[in-house]
């Protein structure tokens, strides 16, 4: 029977020095009739239970990179140089980039899994979640029973407080909030060590956007999953990361803790990208009228008289 992690293996994973990702000068190329290099020396370690957030502007490789550790590129990428090593918990290291077909499928989602952009697409819309979530397990557990299959369904819904009863559901019978919720659900299904998030918060409304982040900590500090989130939005990473990595044009410009990065960026484009969001205090321009107390106003800045 499939259970969550026990308690010895909770207390080794808690040991946020250890490795459980190296990235090493890794080249990701698209073989086009002009090939261009997506990534370009690429170097990280991700520790174990930590968030490492991985921030830049479209374009500039950071989904690439997501892709490359997860071997999912398809021609015309390719990956041109580098290694990727993942460290397991029993000590064992595996070199991701030499592994067969048959390895890598069972090394994806059991060791490592992914949350990907867009749930609406991600989900398979003639599937319910009951049969992607089964399909996902007796891929990696083909020796679970119906009943453990139905137990282990229930509980991840329940981590990421989706109610039970949604297994029957089709994707489109999902509020955007859900099926990401359900995403999540199925990246933590075999109980992976890694677990990247490309965008997951993307397209949702800022309150939906919250508790799923919260909800993201919360499952981080209780099952010791390291997290890579990937996101353009600089604020938000540094509200949830314990460090973050800046990419520019394929390449990772700053790597630091979050506080520090804050406090004493050293790259201009780190520094531009922090400067690129308002403040929360000080004047707030042309919402007020010329004239009006800012005090007296709303929240918003408005007058008796815009409110009327």
């Amino acid at each position: 029977m499939t259970t969550l992690l026990q308690d010895g293996d909770v207390r080794a994973a808690r040991d946020r020095s250890a490795p459980v990702l190296t990235v090493d000068d890794l080249t990701v190329v698209y073989e086009v009739e002009e090939p261009v290099t997506a990534v370009r020396n690429a170097s990280l370690t991700l520790h174990r239970g930590e968030i490492l957030g991985l921030a830049g502007e479209s374009g500039c490789g950071k989904t690439t990179l997501a892709y490359a550790v997860n071997r999912l590129h398809r021609p015309p990428a390719r990956i041109a140089s580098g290694s990727i090593t993942f460290h397991d918990r029993d000590g064992t290291d595996v070199d991701v980039l030499a592994l067969e077909d048959t390895q890598l499928r069972a090394f994806r989602w059991d060791k490592l899994s992914m949350v990907f952009q867009g749930a609406m697409n991600a989900l398979n819309p003639v599937t319910t979640v009951r049969a992607q979530l089964r399909d996902t397990l007796l891929a990696h557990r083909p020796g679970m029973s119906r009943a453990e299959v139905r137990r282990r369904s229930e509980e991840v819904l329940n981590r990421v407080g989706v109610d039970p009863r949604r297994l029957g559901s089709y994707a489109h019978e999902l509020s955007g909030g859900m099926r990401q919720r359900v995403m999540i659900a199925m990246a933590m299904l075999l109980q992976p060590q890694i677990m990247i998030m490309d965008e997951p918060t993307t397209a949702l409304d800022v309150v939906v956007q919250r508790d799923i982040l919260r909800e993201i900590v919360r499952l981080r500090d209780e099952l010791e999953f390291a997290v890579v989130f990937i996101t353009h939005d600089l604020p938000l990473l540094l509200e949830i990361s314990d460090r973050i990595a800046v990419m520019l044009e394929g390449e990772i410009v700053e790597l630091d803790e979050a506080d520090r990065l804050y406090r004493d960026a050293r790259h201009p484009y780190t520094r531009k990208l922090l400067g690129s969001f308002p403040s929360l205090s000080g004047e707030r321009g042309g919402f007020i009228r010329s004239g009006a107390d800012p005090h007296a106003a709303g929240a918003a800045g408005e007058t008796e008289e815009d409110r009327a």
